[in-house]
């Protein structure tokens, strides 16, 4: 059994080397233990202080392409070296890496294929209010869109069977970590999560520049996931929600005018109309983008298919 352990790195020389000095080299129920990093664009010494501490393995992007996109050719190069096990940690040493034995222990009893660190937002002191609310709301929202129940979705310290591996697939230039959630979810991966340990604040977050980009790309990135995997229920609701509102309006002007000397209010009629067609409108869109949705979960698993046959024919 091998264990591949990955970090993604832009310009991490800096904290690079404290966090490969606290990886194992033995982890129990693995033969091998390696290393990778994904030097995604760095322009200082990352991959020479990674070389310097004995890193196996280095991804080279010739420019930087964003972690989501680093992380999901970091789990390819995995695969293609050979890894059972890979385990995706933070080149910041945020994750204390003295819990990797209990991150994989689920995948290697076989009752997992995907296992998320749960941090302990509330007593990590540099984490402002904002973001521990950001941190809860974002993970609320992916145990809606996944139907899991895990308590720590942006958590970057994870762990991931093989097969598991093989099926991810991330459309965000962002980050992978809801996404990645929701995905296993939606294919019926086994996914839990363990408690973890955080190492002391080295560096600002590269996420986090200020918490009104926080903010703002947390919300952009929980509307994508409603619309990316909810298509249905996303479009549909807008759209219903529009046709009730005209109709109200609507049945309140007929209502008047059998009633009452309603002569006036054409205004009424015409926004109830602009309503109705609206909602009408955006009821199709559901229609059509749950069917592109099946075509992007038909190519997602011939891509797997393809990449297992890969692995068959080695």
């Amino acid at each position: 059994m091998k264990l591949i352990i990955q970090i993604p790195c832009y310009n991490e020389a800096a904290t690079l080397g404290i966090a490969l000095a606290a990886l194992p080299r033995q982890v129990p129920g693995f033969d091998q233990v390696e290393w990778l990093i994904i030097d995604d664009g760095c322009t200082d010494n990352t991959v020479e202080v990674a070389l310097a501490h004995g890193v196996d393995h280095v991804v080279r992007h010739t420019s930087n392409q964003g972690l989501a996109r680093g992380f999901m050719n970091g789990l390819q190069a995995c695969l293609e070296h050979g890894a059972d096990v890979i385990v995706n940690t933070d080149a910041d040493n945020q994750y204390n890496a003295d819990d990797i034995p209990a991150l994989t222990r689920p995948i290697l009893d076989g009752k997992a294929d995907i296992v998320v660190g749960a941090r302990p937002i509330e007593a990590i002191e540099h984490f402002s209010p904002v973001k521990k609310l950001l941190q809860k709301l974002g993970s609320w929202v992916v145990r809606v869109a996944s139907k899991t129940n895990i308590p720590d979705a942006p958590s970057g310290f994870r762990a991931m069977s093989r097969s598991a591996a093989r099926r991810l697939t991330v459309f965000s230039d962002y980050t992978y970590t809801l996404e990645t959630i929701i995905q296993a979810g939606q294919k019926n991966m086994a996914i839990t999560s363990v408690p973890i340990r955080v190492n002391g604040d080295l560096r600002p977050s590269r996420l986090v520049k200020s918490i009104s980009s926080y903010i703002r790309r947390s919300i952009i990135t929980i509307i994508r996931v409603f619309v990316i995997y909810r298509p249905f229920r996303f479009f549909a609701s807008i759209g219903l929600t529009l046709f009730a509102l005209g109709f109200l309006i609507g049945l309140r002007f007929l209502y008047k005018w059998l009633t009452e000397d309603y002569d006036g209010h054409v205004q009424s009629l015409i926004l109830a109309s602009s309503l109705l067609i609206m909602g009408f409108h955006t009821i199709l869109i559901a229609f059509v983008a749950d069917l592109l949705s099946a075509n992007r979960k038909l190519m997602e698993e011939v891509r797997s298919l393809t990449l297992e046959n890969r692995d068959q024919k080695r």
